[in-house]
């Protein structure tokens, strides 16, 4: 093998080398890309999340509220009742 044919060589598997790179480098950037979405969906469904257990929360304590209006008024009609 002659020395113009071992550089020829030498440069094919460099040229194949850079591609392969430049390969792994796009996916890579792909791949962050999409961690980074994935990451601002994860973030967004927590905002929703700690909404949603907001709303709950709520909507609990006026239930509460409301059960104890409704056994009082209960109280004052069986009293009113026990009256008659």
């Amino acid at each position: 093998m002659t020395i113009d044919e071992r550089l020829d060589r030498l440069t094919e598997r460099h040229e194949a080398l850079t591609q392969s790179v430049e390969l792994l480098l796009r996916e890579s950037q792909e791949q962050t890309r999409q961690i980074i979405e994935q990451g601002r969906t994860v973030l967004e469904h927590s905002r929703q999340i700690n909404e949603h257990s907001r709303q709950v929360g709520a909507l609990r304590d006026a239930s509460v509220a409301l059960l104890q209006i409704v056994q009082t008024h209960e109280n004052r009609i069986s009293g009113l009742e026990g009256q008659q």
